[in-house]
């Protein structure tokens, strides 16, 4: 609950020079050589980092280390490789702009009626958070809708229709990449763009004085196009991670029609990623009040992250196993889904208890014990001072994170799925640990400014981020 206003909030850069009230929390505010020296290298490699591992694919059968040895002996140049590479196609053009109208379309103008009929599914249209400026945004959330719709669909298809090949994502896999890179530079420019000359919100934005992290991490907040098009959860939620179940489901069908039946494997990693999936849009409200809508701004790390990062790296385990189909034995296969659906539990039970503490407000039982808290104040942008909770019961007693620890379990079971032949189908769980090691490092350091000493009570209650007893 809001009280009295607090005056002299903490004041940062505007485009033009001058000092602008900003809030607690967010992306950063100056830029360290450090920082910068990270955003060039990923503005500049990341693009590249993409194209190599689906290129080592398409051409050396998922080996990392072949290229660049045939590279380094002069086997190979960079040319001859660049010359077996899939250009972009009108296909692939036609395929992807009729995608992307698709979620826009089932996005904005079809609004949620799961809510309706299924029982404890949260939809329509909801608040999120209040932002550093003080605002509430309200969303209409139907990603489940989208996701259901979009597999019926893909279902008739495959089974009945026969409109297309269910390996046609695979069959045209690298000139859809061409088309995403496109989208999410053409994204993250207008981004910029908006962010300067016609911001939805001029409160919630932040300049460094820097183009590249500028570029990189964002300026506004939540950018939007009319009432309802939030860049941030559409392109968070579609058309990425409804299309990773769709894309699992194609490398299925390309093994099948390859060897004439599909792997274990593929199919652990086809259920165990749809289990992550779904729970993100069934959870797609939850998901308004986590990191990635309450505290980055709309930049090329969401914009084209979201467009090619997630859809192209994250989906490497399937890709792998169409090159590689492994058949795990029956013990191997059972620890794999056990070790994916602990994994699962704990991520989702964590994630449970704390909206459960937040919904009411402490009011609750977790593990039959009425929760413990840190009461914490912090002040927004409009100088209003704000009080929260900071739950120390339960998970968020065993660990600080323990919610990403779950996630990293589930990451690591997709890649096991994949057997011991390449380091390829790895790549997910090593980049979900840096990623979920910065984050912890990012929250905290944001927590640490927003809340001061409260937090500082709160470490002490709960002195673990992942690991009890190591980190």
């Amino acid at each position: 609950m809001a009280s009295k206003s607090q005056h002299n909030p903490p004041k940062t850069k505007s485009p033009n020079g001058k000092a602008d009230s900003q809030g607690q929390w967010g992306r950063a505010w100056e830029v360290d050589w450090f920082s910068l020296a990270s955003v060039i290298f990923l503005l500049l490699f990341a693009p590249f980092i993409v194209y190599y591992f689906i290129m080592a694919c398409d051409q050396y059968s998922c080996s990392l280390t072949a290229p660049v040895v045939d590279i380094a002996t002069g086997r190979v140049s960079l040319a001859d490789i660049w010359a077996k590479t899939p250009p972009v196609t009108a296909k692939a053009v036609q395929l992807y702009a009729l995608w992307v109208s698709f979620q826009v379309l089932l996005y904005s103008w079809l609004p949620d009626f799961c809510h309706k009929f299924l029982p404890g599914y949260v939809g329509g249209v909801q608040e999120g958070a209040v932002t550093p400026a003080g605002v509430v945004n309200k969303y209409e959330v139907n990603g489940l809708q989208a996701w259901l719709i979009t597999h019926l669909l893909w279902f008739l298809n495959a089974y009945l229709l026969s409109w297309f090949s269910p390996t046609i994502i695979f069959d045209n896999w690298i000139p859809l990449l061409w088309c995403a890179n496109i989208l999410g530079y053409v994204v993250s420019t207008f981004a910029m763009i908006k962010g300067y000359l016609f911001p939805t919100s001029v409160e919630d934005r932040k300049f460094t004085g820097n183009f590249f992290y500028n570029y990189m991490m964002g300026i506004e907040f939540n950018p939007r196009i009319g009432k309802w098009f939030d860049f941030k959860l559409f392109f968070n939620g579609r058309p990425g991670i409804v299309a990773w179940t769709l894309i699992n489901l194609s490398f299925a069908a390309k093994q099948q029609e390859l060897y004439g039946h599909v792997t274990n494997s593929m199919i652990l990693v086809n259920v165990l990623q749809a289990i992550y999936v779904l729970d993100f849009f069934w959870n797609e409200t939850w998901y308004l009040k986590t990191i990635d809508i309450c505290h980055d701004h709309f930049g090329w790390y969401l914009g084209w992250g979201d467009c090619v990062w997630l859809p192209y790296l994250y989906t490497l385990q399937g890709l792998y196993l169409v090159y590689h189909p492994v058949q795990l034995s029956t013990p191997n296969a059972v620890g794999i889904l056990l070790l994916g659906l602990v994994g699962y539990y704990i991520f989702r039970m964590t994630n449970h208890q704390k909206d459960l503490f937040r919904r009411t407000d402490g009011r609750c039982l977790i593990w039959g014990k009425k929760p413990k808290a840190i009461e914490c104040s912090y002040t927004s942008a409009n100088g209003q001072k704000h009080h929260s909770k900071l739950l120390v019961s339960g998970f968020w007693g065993v660990a600080r994170h323990f919610n990403y620890t779950g996630d990293l379990m589930g990451s690591l079971a997709y890649c096991l799925a994949c057997g011991g032949g390449h380091l390829l189908p790895y790549f997910y769980i090593i980049y979900m640990t840096i990623l979920l090691v910065h984050r912890c490092v990012r929250d905290e350091h944001r927590c640490a400014n927003k809340y001061g000493r409260d937090w500082e009570r709160y470490t002490a209650a709960v002195p673990y981020r992942l690991l009890p007893g190591i980190f």
